[in-house]
């Protein structure tokens, strides 16, 4: 099955031939390079043990609320917006004339328990997509949540020092 990923402006397809054994075209003008993998969630939680060609990552991955095809993965301290979708739906959006446009409010969720040291924003401010939204401590690493569109802050759920659980609401972002 073929998948076009998208993470932050760069799309990628991404191509899995067995359980093993995955394809990955950028799609740059360079040959597409085959990995091993191996993933495993741990324990059933959000927490994805990865190996790739030998090499060992820990991942939490959330899914974005009300999207099928939107998760946030935490790597190595980044949160990386991803856009998952099967080669044959983003045949259908594209000659549909492209998916529609983002509405609604957006709910910055913890990718992880952790705490909150510092909300960079207030409510009512007007904020740019990338911008950051919070700063969470989590196993003596602070992570940067940062802002998946434009918009502005509705609410702030949250404060510096505050002990948060996975999937706790932060911060809305309204469109």
């Amino acid at each position: 099955m073929k998948y076009a990923t998208t993470v932050g402006d760069k799309t990628y397809t991404i191509e899995i031939n067995d359980d093993h054994h995955l394809v990955i075209d950028s799609g740059e003008g360079q040959p597409p390079r085959t990995y091993t993998f191996d993933l495993g969630s741990a324990s059933g939680q959000t927490l994805y043990s990865l190996l790739i060609d030998n090499q060992s990552f820990e991942a939490f991955v959330n899914a974005v609320e009300d999207s099928a095809d939107e998760v946030q993965v935490l790597l190595r301290g980044h949160l990386y917006d991803v856009k998952v979708v099967d080669e044959r739906a983003a045949r259908l959006a594209k000659s549909a004339g492209g998916a529609a446009a983002v509405t609604g409010d957006f709910n910055l969720k913890a990718p992880m328990p952790g705490i909150v040291v510092a909300v960079p924003v207030n409510e009512g401010q007007e904020i740019k997509k990338g911008d950051i939204l919070v700063i969470l401590e989590s196993m003596k690493m602070q992570n940067e949540l940062k802002s998946p569109r434009d918009g502005r802050v509705a609410r702030v759920k949250t404060k510096p020092g505050d002990n948060v659980e996975q999937n706790q609401a932060l911060v809305t972002v309204a469109a």
